[in-house]
């Protein structure tokens, strides 16, 4: 299971309970391994702050009361008070704040890392109805304004809280949907969304993936999710071929959310030779190889098992790109002995930086990654690198690159900053969900 990221909420001191942790990327929020677990429903009602307060006998059940005020959609156990004894895992409940006036309506799970799921702020509580307008709007966003069908069979149709549906990551990957599921409430009614999802989408087939933690902290029952059994898939993006294996690739099985980076690069790369360190199944390798037309392209990784796929890819392609199966940073160095040099520059490392408490090492392995790759660019070619590591805010990815650039004598002339493509939103009550970044520019 690929790790997650980790950001420490420093301003979460409340004495029932240590620093709350968030899982950046759109990856899903917990507590700290050494925090004790909070089972709300099996809380003793003598502990005074779970005691139904004064005229909740009139408010609307199920309910939870909430015991701080937040736009957040995610709400953990330190902001929660008391909730009704009819709010079990998975219902939908009214939300009331500590004033005991109607704040809005989400999922309940007393037993998880994430007990309320926020899907809709107001003073009118609705019903589940709101699900099939959260729906809509994603699947609007894809089909009518992006209309990403024109381009690529491969895009995001529902992002987590970035689609206000927070536990939810839907690909689609030709005719099928790659589904991530990370909320017991979700799971319970997930059988009622596919079928919805198939007609928009002209999909016929679902894969449903629940990573075994998140199951047991959510306590969803792994022997009923239901997949069709699909190993891999093929599919078309801005021109290139892809395999996609549901049974070895990361997340989802393909990373959408560089598409239109991969697209911009292709337009860079004609006649050049072009370097793609950490190339996983060669997404930036095939890009400038078949549709930008580069006369070589090497592509380095770690992982062979996305290296062999990488290969496929290429064979689908009908191309000829160098695949290594090497350390990035071992095979940097070997090419700084043998004095090689790349007209392109690509690095897209995994998440270097995992936790808070791991910040100087990860941004140690940035700094030092990012100058290995510039000290093999040629003069005046182009450098483009990525950060996918959610504890690492833009300017201080910006300020980590220049840094290491000043520190080998090169010069960088930035031409852009960029970032997911845009069927990766950001909703504007989770910033957290600002995750990729990256950096275009010459290099002198």
């Amino acid at each position: 299971m690929p790790k997650g990221i980790f950001v420490l909420r420093e301003n979460w001191r409340l004495p029932e309970a240590p620093p709350s942790v968030y899982r950046i990327g759109m990856e899903e929020p917990r507590l700290r391994r050494f925090a004790p677990r909070r089972d709300f429903a099996a809380a003793p009602r003598s502990e005074g702050r779970f005691d139904p307060p004064p005229g909740s006998e009139a408010w609307q059940r199920p309910w939870v009361q909430l015991r701080h005020f937040s736009y957040q959609p995610a709400i953990y156990p330190a902001m929660i008070g008391p909730a009704s004894d009819d709010a079990r895992p998975g219902t939908w409940v009214n939300l009331y704040d500590k004033y005991g006036q109607p704040f809005g309506n989400g999922l309940f799970n007393p037993r998880a890392r994430v007990p309320v799921r926020v899907f809709r702020h107001g003073q009118e509580f609705q019903g589940e109805e709101c699900f099939d307008t959260l729906l809509d709007r994603a699947l609007e966003l894809r089909l009518g304004l992006l209309q990403l069908p024109a381009g690529t069979d491969a895009f995001r149709v529902i992002h987590s809280d970035g689609d206000g549906l927070g536990g939810l990551i839907v690909d689609r990957f030709g005719d099928v949907l790659s589904i991530q599921v990370h909320s017991l409430g979700i799971f319970q009614r997930l059988s009622n969304w596919v079928p919805r999802l198939h007609q928009r989408l002209g999909t016929h087939r679902a894969v449903v993936h629940v990573d075994d933690q998140i199951a047991r902290w959510e306590g969803i029952p792994l022997r009923q999710v239901v997949s069709d059994p699909v190993r891999n898939v093929k599919i078309r993006e801005n021109g290139v071929r892809y395999e996609v294996d549901f049974t070895e690739g990361h997340k989802t099985g393909f990373f959408c959310d560089q598409r239109d980076n991969r697209r911009r690069l292709a337009q860079w790369t004609q006649g050049k030779r072009v370097l793609d360190l950490c190339c996983y199944t060669g997404g930036f390798a095939l890009s400038a190889k078949v549709t930008g037309g580069a006369s070589e392209v090497t592509a380095v990784d770690l992982d062979e098992q996305a290296i062999e796929q990488a290969k496929r890819n290429a064979n689908l392609n009908n191309v000829r790109v160098n695949w290594i199966h090497c350390d990035a940073f071992s095979y940097a160095r070997q090419m700084q002995k043998n004095t090689e040099r790349w007209d392109v520059v690509v690095l897209d490392p995994p998440k270097l930086l995992l936790s808070r408490e791991e910040q100087a090492e990860g941004e140690r392995k940035y700094d030092d990654l990012n100058a290995l790759g510039m000290m093999r660019v040629a003069p005046g070619g182009l450098f483009v690198t990525c950060s996918c590591s959610g504890l690492l805010p833009a300017e201080a990815f910006e300020d980590l690159v220049v840094k290491a650039a000043h520190r080998v004598d090169r010069r960088l002339q930035v031409l852009d900053r960029t970032g997911a493509a845009p069927d990766h939103p950001e909703m504007s009550n989770c910033p957290e969900s600002r995750y990729l970044k990256v950096i275009w520019g010459r290099l002198w």
